[in-house]
């Protein structure tokens, strides 16, 4: 990995993960849409900081000359780079290979722990329990700010809160983050766009969240539930 993780400021994609992190059962929520969500949170990641735009029919292209320095990220504007392509073809393309090295990097930064046990005193294996950097807290806090205070969102937090609420784990937060009519009413909200901002960047984002909403409720109604 040659991202230096004492400098780097953490990807959308490692927050967004991060929050489906669960520490009481030390699982990852919404593994059913998880490629769909993730994948767009690059997307997002790569608009936000202008390294990609949209093109006829609603396509997105890599902005030549702006390759980002973080490796998450780059795998997808090379792939964009390429040619324009449509936002689901996009996320399958980038999403799956996604998860495993972002729970890396969140482990190697220590927001979240991994320790070995044995099942049935026998048998070894790993388990994730809450890091302690408190990262996840304060994403949370940022993402309650905006659903429960009805506070006025940065385009990264609007972002995010909106994959969140795409990824449909949004009422297993309900101790953090009531599942209230208010709530869910302002995260739709946020999925369709409404976000308050109106930077460039934010309106490419804004595309690509909802072309991500619409593909997770469309996969959430053919996978199985876990």
């Amino acid at each position: 990995m040659s991202t230096d993780l004492r400098s780097h400021t953490p990807t959308l994609v490692e927050d967004l993960l991060l929050l489906l992190f669960q520490p009481r059962s030390g699982t990852i929520a919404g593994e059913n849409t998880l490629f769909y969500v993730l994948g767009g949170a690059v997307l997002a990641d790569l608009a936000l900081g202008e390294h990609l735009t949209t093109t006829d029919r609603g396509r997105v292209s890599s902005v030549a000359g702006r390759p980002p320095s973080d490796d998450l990220l780059r795998p997808a504007w090379d792939y964009l780079a390429e040619k324009p392509r449509g936002v689901q073809t996009a996320l399958a393309a980038i999403g799956p290979a996604l998860r495993e090295p972002v729970l890396e990097r969140l482990i190697a930064r220590g927001d979240i722990d991994q320790e070995a046990r044995k099942v049935l005193g026998l048998f070894r294996t790993t388990a994730l329990r809450d890091g302690r950097t408190e990262r996840r807290a304060r994403v949370l806090a940022d993402v309650r700010r905006v659903l429960v205070d009805g506070a006025e969102p940065q385009a990264r937090v609007a972002a995010l809160t909106a994959l969140l609420s795409a990824s449909g784990t949004l009422p297993q937060f309900d101790r953090e983050i009531p599942w209230t009519s208010s709530v869910i009413s302002r995260a739709k909200e946020l999925e369709r766009g409404d976000w308050g901002a109106d930077a460039a960047a934010a309106a490419v984002t804004r595309t690509v969240t909802a072309t991500v909403v619409n593909s997770a409720i469309a996969a959430s109604t053919v996978l199985p539930r876990s």
